[in-house]
Formats: C-alpha cells, sequence, structure tokens
C-alpha cells in the first residue's frame, strides 16, 4: 500500500510541475488518511474527526507606499534582470505569495510586453510576463507607468521584450493577491 502511495505522488509531482497543485495535495491528503484509517482499530474509526480551520473574509485591501520615483541607474532591492531563469521565476514566485515581504521595494524586470483589457469595467491592465526555464508557466506582474499615458501610443508592441522599474505593491481582491509596480517606468 505504502509504494502504490508513493508511487501516485511521484506521477502527481511530474504531472504538476507547474501551477495550481490543490488537487493533488488533497488526493494525496486522502491517501495518507486512507492509510492512516486502515491502521485504526474499528472504535478509533468510529470516533468523530474535529477540524478547525481558520475563517477568512472576503475584503479589497490596498496597500500604500512611497510616491517617490525609482532612479533609473540607482541600486534595486530586487534585481530580477540580474538572476538565471530558474531563480527569476522562484523569486516572483515569493513576491506573489509573500507580497509584505516587498511592499514599497524598488524593483527592476524584465520580459514581454502584456496588455488586458477587462471590457466590464473598462479598466486597463499592463504587465511584464515573467516565464520559468523550461517556458512552461508564467507568471505576470502589472505595471502602472508614472505618468500620462494611453494605450497603444505610448505603449510598446505586445510580446516585445521590455525592461520596467518601480516600487512594489499590491491590492487584494477577496483573497486573492495582485501584485503591481507603481511609479512604473520604461527604461533602456
Amino acid at each position: 500500500m505504502r509504494y502504490r502511495l508513493t508511487a501516485v505522488l511521484a506521477a502527481s509531482a511530474l504531472l504538476c510541475g507547474c501551477g495550481d497543485t490543490s488537487a493533488i495535495d488533497e488526493i494525496a491528503a486522502s491517501r495518507v488518511t486512507t492509510t492512516q484509517e486502515a491502521t485504526k482499530s474499528p472504535a478509533e474509526l468510529a470516533e468523530p474527526i474535529r477540524t478547525t480551520a481558520p475563517a477568512t473574509e472576503a475584503t479589497t485591501t490596498t496597500a500604500t507606499i512611497s510616491g517617490e520615483p525609482v532612479e533609473p541607474n540607482g541600486t534595486f532591492d530586487v534585481d530580477l534582470t540580474t538572476l538565471s531563469a530558474s531563480m527569476v521565476y522562484g523569486q516572483v514566485y515569493d513576491m506573489v505569495y509573500h507580497p509584505d515581504d516587498y511592499l514599497g521595494k524598488t524593483v527592476k524586470m524584465r520580459g514581454p510586453f502584456a496588455y488586458y483589457l477587462d471590457e466590464a469595467t473598462g479598466s486597463e491592465y499592463f504587465a511584464v510576463l515573467i516565464t520559468d526555464a523550461t517556458a512552461c508557466c508564467s507568471q505576470g506582474i502589472e505595471f502602472v507607468l508614472d505618468g500620462d499615458y494611453s494605450y497603444p501610443d505610448d505603449y510598446p508592441e505586445l510580446n516585445s521584450e521590455i525592461t520596467v522599474i518601480g516600487r512594489f505593491n499590491f491590492y487584494k481582491e477577496g483573497n486573492v493577491p495582485y501584485c503591481q509596480l507603481t511609479n512604473a517606468q520604461l527604461v533602456g
């Protein structure tokens, strides 16, 4: 039974190298529970299982950061342009899942330019896409240029390689964090 569980977990890890693995995590947890239950006595199995999970609220929050511009030739707290593809993706993953740790830090990043128009609200979103070493997974970081710009006149072509600097900020819609660089500038 343990060999089968190990084989299932190994296959799951190979098939789900990137992306949301919550379904695999649930399957693995149920397999572990099933294995543990097989070793329990009938009296232990009859006892109710009690679990408590922390309550979550669906709120929208916005972080507040300094409005100071970022110097293009200055030093950066996080310079993604000097890291390998694997390290960049890992760093961006950490930024997305631990945004409080990066709030207000100066960031420099490079990647393909992306644009999205939310037709329901009319909001425009501009981002730099960061891919992993095998280019199978990508994560976008939104940027908000400092100044008065209009799309498409003042922006590069879609998918063109760009370098952006700015201050890291994030906002949440419900429990989902969205990262962005504010006071951003397109450089080089």
